[in-house]
C-alpha cells in the first residue's frame, strides 16, 4: 500500500558563511609564487574586446574552463550564457577534468558547534567548514551525504534541509506527519533528482517513508516485517536503485527498491562465525561486506568480503584486517558493535566507530589498511558522538 503526503516546499539560498571561500573546494595546479612580480609580468596588456566577441563559442568556453572557481562564479551574472554555463553537463564534464575537485571526509560532533572539520583526502589536509549563526538551521546535524548534497536535521522545525554547499543551495523539506521519529534515514542523490529514505518505527509495520525531489511528495510504503534500526548508525547501502541493508541475527541482507517501494531477500548465504556485519558499496553498485568474526559475541578478527555475480551470489573474502590493526580497532569498540558504521570514500572503504575519532580505512586499488588519525582541532577530551560523511563537492547537484 502506498500513500501520497503533498508537502510545502521553501527554497534558501543564504546557508552558507559569506566569509567561507568556496574556491577552497578546488585544487589549484601550481603553488602561489610568493617572490614578487617582475617588471615584465607586471605589465598588463588590454585586449581588444573585438578580438574576445568574435571568439567562436565552443574556443571561448574552454578557455573558461581554466579560470578560478571564484572567477568563474563572478562571471555569472554579466550575461545569461554565463549564468547558465555552470550547470551546462558539457562545460561541467570539462571543467572538472581541468580544475578538478577536492573530495572531503566531514566529521560531526556534538562539542562542534556550527562547523564541521574537512579532511581533504587528495591534498592530505585539515580544513574547517563554519556556518553563520544567522543560517537557516540553530546547530545543524548532517544525517546524511550523497554525490555532493548533504542533509540535515533542523532541530524542533519538523524538517529536513538538504543542501548543496558548493552551489550556496538549499531546500527545507517539511516531515511527512507532525510527530515523526525516523531511523536509517539515507539520502541518494542521482543526477537532477534526490530521494531521502527513512524508516518509522511508530507504526506497528515499521512504514517507510521516502521524498522525491522530482514531485516534492513524500510517499509511504507498509507492510515490512525485518528488524533493521538495531544498526542505527548505519544507513541503507544504495546500489542499482535499491537500498540493501543486514538485519540482525540470523544475519541476512534485504533490500528495499526505491521506486516500487517492494522488499526483497536477493542475497542469501552470508560467511559463518560473523558477529557483525556492515555493507558499503562502490560508485559502481559493487556490494562489499566487512564483518567481525568470532565466537560467544566476541569478534577476534575483521575480514572483507566482495559479492561475486558470476559465482553465484556467494560473497568471496578478499582482505583480512592485519592483527595489530585489528586488536586496536576491537579494543575502540570494545565489544559494543553496534557503534560501528562503513561507507565508500574515492576507492576507500571507511571503517569507523561512533564512539573514536579515528578512521580505519581500506584502499581498494592497493589493498592496504590505515588509520586516518584524529582530527587536530577536536579538543583532548572527547566524548561519544562521532560520525564521519563522504563529502564530495558537485557543482551539477541540484537541490
Amino acid at each position: 500500500m502506498m500513500m501520497m503526503f503533498n508537502v510545502p516546499i521553501k527554497s534558501h539560498n543564504n546557508f552558507i558563511n559569506p566569509d567561507f571561500k568556496i574556491e577552497d573546494f578546488m585544487l589549484t595546479n601550481k603553488p602561489l609564487s610568493k617572490s614578487p612580480p617582475s617588471s615584465s609580468s607586471s605589465m598588463m596588456m588590454e585586449l581588444d574586446p573585438l578580438i574576445w566577441s568574435r571568439l567562436p563559442q565552443e574556443l571561448l568556453d574552454h578557455i573558461l574552463c581554466f579560470l578560478p572557481l571564484k572567477s568563474l562564479l563572478y562571471l555569472r551574472p554579466t550575461c545569461k550564457h554565463f549564468k547558465t554555463l555552470i550547470y551546462t553537463p558539457t562545460f561541467v564534464s570539462k571543467y572538472s577534468s581541468s580544475s578538478p575537485c577536492s573530495s572531503f571526509l566531514l566529521l560531526s560532533h556534538p562539542q562542534c558547534y556550527n562547523e564541521f572539520p574537512l579532511y581533504d583526502s587528495k591534498l592530505s589536509t585539515w580544513r574547517n567548514l563554519v556556518l553563520p549563526e544567522n543560517s537557516v538551521v540553530s546547530n545543524p546535524t548532517p544525517l546524511s551525504a550523497s554525490n555532493g548534497l548533504l542533509c540535515f536535521s533542523m532541530g524542533k522545525s519538523a524538517s529536513l534541509l538538504v543542501s548543496n554547499l558548493l552551489t550556496n543551495s538549499s531546500r527545507v523539506i517539511k516531515f511527512p506527519t507532525y510527530s515523526f521519529s525516523f531511523e536509517l534515514l539515507t539520502l541518494v542523490s542521482t543526477p537532477g533528482a534526490y530521494k531521502v529514505f527513512a524508516l518509522c518505527s511508530k507504526y506497528s509495520s515499521n512504514s517507510v517513508f521516502v521524498y522525491d525531489s522530482k514531485t516534492h511528495i513524500w510517499n509511504r510504503f507498509e507492510g515490512f516485517a525485518p528488524i533493521l534500526n538495531e544498526n542505527c548508525h548505519q544507513e541503507g547501502v544504495f546500489s542499482k536503485g535499491c537500498l540493501y541493508f543486514t538485519t540482525p541475527e540470523p544475519f541476512s541482507v534485504v533490500s528495499f527498491d526505491l521506486e516500487t517501494g517492494k522488499w526483497d531477500r536477493p542475497i542469501s548465504g552470508l560467511p559463518d562465525e560473523l558477529i557483525f556485519v556492515r555493507l558499503v558499496s562502490d560508485h559502481a553498485g559493487g556490494l562489499y561486506l566487512i564483518g567481525g568474526v568470532g565466537r560467544n559475541g566476541i569478534s577476534r578478527r575483521l575480514k572483507l568480503w566482495k559479492l561475486e555475480h558470476d559465482e553465484g551470489n556467494n560473497w568471496i573474502e578478499i582482505e583480512s584486517v592485519p592483527e595489530l590493526i585489528c586488536k586496536k580497532f576491537m579494543s575502540v569498540c570494545y565489544h559494543n558493535y553496534e557503534h560501528v558504521y562503513c561507507f565508500w570514500h574515492e576507492g576507500m572503504i571507511c571503517v569507523c566507530c561512533y564512539t573514536w575519532p579515528e578512521i580505519l580505512y581500506y584502499k581498494v586499488s592497493r589493498r592496504t589498511w590505515h588509520w586516518l588519525p584524529k582530527c587536530p582541532s577536536l579538543p583532548d577530551k572527547w566524548s561519544c558522538g562521532f560520525k564521519w560523511f563522504s563529502f564530495i563537492p558537485h557543482l551539477y547537484a541540484s537541490v
